[in-house]
């Protein structure tokens, strides 16, 4: 018998089945462990890996001018782990390795860099426009420092990405050579097999570091373009 209304959204009475009041504590408990796990359980190798190199870009990004445009941090973050993530993918056997595409390449660095160029200019054109001209120059000297200067900001999206794609390319072409020789040498000498075999492992290892240095160079100069920002 129900005494009020109430009494429907009572745990320890359910006239329908009879469900113990245990079974119902139980799932709540179950549901609030499930949801706070990552407050009391140890993070995994990656996600410690992963939140280090998003706290570096971060702090990256605050040293400039981007710290004050809204978003720009994130947008930074999760670049840095995108690229990170492709040049990692390109080293395993068989994968096809974009990040040495220019198409790839250019698709980050030019879209953001025009971004920063159109946002400075809407927020305060003068000031952009009288950042073209370095201070204390001679007056004959302006157009000519002026029209460097545009071109010196115009060219900044190609070298951003050829110095990503040319980095991964040229470490993707060494150790082509260097399988290819290891597998001439697996049925013509052995003890060239096992030195070409060292030299390709110290090499992964090499390139493995290139690919984080040239994602946070990258990203960092990417950073620095926004300290141009009015």
């Amino acid at each position: 018998m129900m005494l009020d209304i109430f009494s429907s959204f009572d745990p320890g009475i359910n006239h329908i089945n009879n469900t113990s009041p245990l079974m119902f504590w139980m799932t709540v408990l179950t549901s609030i462990i499930l949801f706070s796990l990552s407050m009391w359980t140890a993070p995994t190798a990656m996600v410690v890996m992963s939140s280090s190199a998003m706290k570096i870009m971060n702090d990256q990004s605050n040293r400039t001018s981007g710290a004050h445009i809204k978003g720009f941090n994130s947008l930074i973050v999760s670049l840095f782990i995108i690229i990170i993530n492709v040049n990692l993918i390109g080293l395993l056997p068989m994968v096809f390795s974009y990040s040495s595409h220019l198409l790839f390449t250019m698709s980050f660095g030019l879209p953001l860099w025009l971004a920063l160029i159109m946002s400075a200019i809407m927020y305060n054109t003068y000031s952009w426009t009288a950042s073209l001209l370095p201070g204390g120059a001679p007056h004959w000297l302006n157009p000519f420092l002026v029209m460097i200067e545009t071109i010196s900001i115009s060219v900044r999206p190609i070298t951003l990405s050829f110095r990503l794609a040319a980095n991964m390319s040229a470490g993707h072409i060494v150790l082509t050579l260097i399988s290819t020789y290891s597998a001439n040498a697996l049925f013509t000498s052995v003890p060239s097999l096992l030195i070409l075999t060292s030299v390709q492992l110290g090499y992964i290892m090499f390139e493995f570091g290139i690919c984080l240095i040239q994602s946070y160079i990258f990203c960092l100069l990417l950073s620095l373009y926004a300290d141009d920002h009015p």
